[in-house]
């Protein structure tokens, strides 16, 4: 069985989520571990586990920021922790896979599923192995509980109910 931990300094867990309708705010997640554990070279009977920090949350805007932590959004005093664990691991070609997996917000837990992109493995300068991701999938924020909203003066909505995800992710793996 081969253990594989998330490289946190050349990986990015991201979120876009149409504001006004005509632009994409992006958000980040600073904080975060994921461990996927698989006996086979290809990772179709990988298991995967992920959590993000709520608050380390970061759209590059403070008052958003804490808006996103507060009850409106994330709630992050009662709900710390964002978690995914993976149900099945679904192989289309060489390089890409339909993960599946109960995603948790606020609460809040759903089966999403993701596209995966393998985009390889190598060994670095420092002679350790990784393996290299990108996922995508969208969710609807009021799915997990995330239901604020507002209008503006013309009935626009101020927030996209649907939230796409982007994550590019090294994993390493363990001795």
């Amino acid at each position: 069985m081969a253990t594989w931990k998330i490289d946190a300094l050349h990986s990015e867990i991201e979120f876009k989520v149409r504001h006004l309708m005509i632009t994409n705010v992006t958000g980040y997640f600073a904080e975060y571990d994921a461990t996927l554990t698989s006996d086979k070279d290809d990772f179709t009977d990988a298991k995967i586990s992920f959590e993000a920090n709520v608050n380390s949350v970061s759209t590059k805007n403070t008052q958003r920021d804490e808006h996103l932590k507060g009850e409106d959004f994330f709630d992050a005093a009662n709900h710390p922790k964002i978690t995914f664990t993976s149900t099945e691991v679904k192989k289309k070609d060489a390089e890409t896979f339909t993960l599946k997996g109960d995603l948790t917000i606020r609460g809040n837990s759903r089966p999403v599923e993701l596209n995966v992109e393998y985009t390889g493995i190598t060994v670095d300068p420092y002679g350790q192995t990784k393996a290299g991701f990108e996922l995508t999938g969208k969710i609807n924020r009021k799915d997990f509980g995330l239901t604020w909203t507002a209008t503006t003066e013309a009935g626009g909505l101020v927030v996209s109910d649907e939230v796409r995800l982007i994550m590019a992710v090294q994993m390493i793996k363990q001795a």
